[in-house]
């Protein structure tokens, strides 16, 4: 085998013993930011900007 392969079994390993570390044990200098908080408020600020918009077209098209 090459000198460089990895063994894939050997990350998947460490990949699951990360994730399935108790966040009591994870470093306290480490925040856990949700996000989704602020989505509702861009998506009503995306679609007043998209109803401005096909207004103004509306309105050029109708002048």
């Amino acid at each position: 085998m090459a000198e460089n392969y990895e063994d894939p079994a050997g990350s998947t390993q460490m990949f699951r013993a990360f994730v399935e570390t108790p966040a009591a044990q994870a470093p306290s200098n480490v925040s856990v930011h949700r996000s989704g908080g602020g989505r509702g408020g861009m998506i009503a600020i995306g679609a007043i900007v998209a109803l401005v918009v096909v207004v103004a077209v509306v309105w050029l098209a109708v002048k």
